[in-house]
């Protein structure tokens, strides 16, 4: 099964630009941190962009967040490059004929919308700075204990 790394690719950028503020950060630095190509990269900020979550010129090296880090939720970040998709789905290559096949997944889809409700009820008190926070607490204990 794929799953989706978008949000994660999208919190390391925001935390990155936070960390780089005032310096150039090039795509191409920050693709080489997560692992990916640039492209991917440019494609994750130009829908922060779009969701007023960064601020960056094209040709210009020097992204920066579009708002505080304290007012930036997980959830914010999610919705920008999720959009609407839910973190659970359901099999809908069950057999038709089957009346369990047909029953269960009706029966999982409240549930599943009430994972979900509760997910991005917990994601909206999560914030960019909290997130910050923690990588520096991270940082903080790697160099305490050598790793």
């Amino acid at each position: 099964m794929k799953y989706s790394v978008k949000l994660s690719h999208a919190v390391h950028i925001l935390v990155f630009i936070y960390l780089s503020e005032g310096l150039p950060l090039s795509s191409d630095k920050i693709a080489e941190s997560i692992h990916t190509n640039p492209g991917c990269v440019r494609q994750i900020m130009s829908v922060l962009r779009n969701a007023e979550l960064i601020k960056s010129t094209t040709g210009h090296p020097k992204p920066e967040l579009a708002r505080e880090p304290e007012t930036i939720s997980l959830l914010d970040i999610y919705k920008a490059v999720e959009g609407d998709k839910t973190l659970l789905h359901l099999d809908t290559h069950t057999n038709p004929e089957c009346g369990i096949g047909v029953n269960i997944q009706l029966a999982l889809q409240s549930f599943y919308d009430k994972v979900q409700k509760d997910a991005e009820n917990s994601m909206a008190g999560i914030s960019l700075s909290d997130i910050i926070r923690g990588y520096y607490q991270r940082i903080e204990k790697s160099e305490q204990t050598g790793r």
